[in-house]
């Protein structure tokens, strides 16, 4: 049977839909293709915003750490020199010279003022540096009292048995004055805090202060007793004349001196809580000192440690004696030392004959 020239057109070209179909695709070919639409943009990542959250917020606490530090520290700061500073409630028929230190170890530990010589590093206090070494100044000094009260003062006669309470205030008042909660050098367990070892010899001076004033503890009043403690104080200060001489031999003439101010504020407690003391003594002693006519001598030894106690640059510089800008605070105050310490031994001397 013989093809019809629609037959072979229709099975040469295939059927309408197909060939639409391909003349679709031939016609892309060369039409212009539009452009792929923008994605949106993706939100922004969770994690990177927290980041920058966590990271102002740890900036924010740094500032604020800083803040406190350097504030706190201002605030802390206190050199207590108070010349007039007396115990709040002395007891009757007591020694007042132990009520006085009972008194100052109370004041620098917890009462007006807080032990800044074992802060941790997260305390105001570990800023400073003055104040601590003016406050184990006054602790070394009343130290070198209660092991003189115990020995003399506190006892009938050389043979017979320290006091207890002045031998506990002895050893504790001698505890490093910088362990915290932690002593890392002993020991990993918590441990006494020095602060807190000082009030405990405190409550002990005022334990004994109370027998005295009872009298069932003994508060010898002689002459040979106020003599050998006049003269250990004497040679503490010595001592301490030497510390000073040797730093300024080996460091004078230095613009910027870190040790000078040390050396300075830890003699200046000392002197503080020696002038207190000594003031105090001269009112148990008065009897004494007024029968062996050592009056004006004593008063101008406490005089001179007054002064040298009160002396408080505002800057200790460590200069040549014969500098003419540069002052030596260091020199000084080793003057009015020497001066004290001279008045000691002519007491000494007075009280001896």
């Amino acid at each position: 049977m013989s093809r019809q020239p629609d037959d072979i057109f229709q099975e040469d070209l295939g059927p309408a839909p197909a060939r639409r179909g391909w003349a679709a695709r031939l016609g892309g070919l060369f039409r212009r293709r539009a452009a792929p639409a923008t994605p949106p943009a993706p939100p922004p990542a969770t994690g990177r915003r927290w980041s920058r959250t966590i990271g102002l917020g740890l900036g924010g606490l740094v500032v604020l750490f800083v803040l406190y530090m350097a504030v706190g520290a201002f605030i802390v700061h206190d050199i207590d020199d108070d010349p007039d500073f007396a115990a709040a409630a002395p007891v009757a028929n007591a020694s007042q010279a132990v009520e006085i230190a009972a008194a100052l170890i109370e004041r620098e530990t917890g009462g007006s003022h807080g032990w800044t010589a074992n802060d941790p590093f997260f305390m105001p206090g570990w800023l400073l540096d003055n104040m601590p070494n003016y406050q184990q100044g006054i602790i070394y000094a009343l130290s070198r009292f209660t092991a003189e009260m115990g020995d003399q003062i506190g006892r009938s006669r050389g043979s017979s048995q320290v006091d207890p309470d002045l031998d506990r205030a002895t050893g504790l008042l001698r505890y490093p004055g910088t362990i915290w909660l932690f002593d890392l050098n002993t020991s990993w367990a918590p441990t006494a805090s020095s602060d807190s070892q000082y009030r405990a010899a405190a409550r002990a001076l005022r334990s004994y202060n109370e027998r005295v004033a009872a009298g069932t503890a003994p508060f010898e009043r002689r002459a040979d007793n106020l003599l050998q403690t006049i003269d250990r104080f004497a040679a503490d200060l010595g001592s301490q004349s030497s510390v000073i001489a040797d730093h300024i031999e080996a460091s004078r003439g230095w613009l910027i001196d870190t040790q000078a101010d040390d050396i300075f504020y830890a003699t200046k407690g000392r002197l503080y809580a020696y002038f207190l003391v000594l003031r105090a003594l001269g009112r148990d002693f008065d009897g004494v000192i007024a029968q062996s006519g050592a009056t004006k001598i004593w008063d101008e030894m406490v005089d001179n440690l007054r002064e040298a106690a009160e002396l408080r640059p505002l800057v200790v510089m460590n200069g040549r004696a014969d500098a003419m800008f540069q002052p030596n605070h260091l020199a000084v105050q080793g003057f009015f030392l020497l001066r004290a310490r001279t008045q000691m031994r002519e007491l000494a001397n007075v009280l001896r004959n």
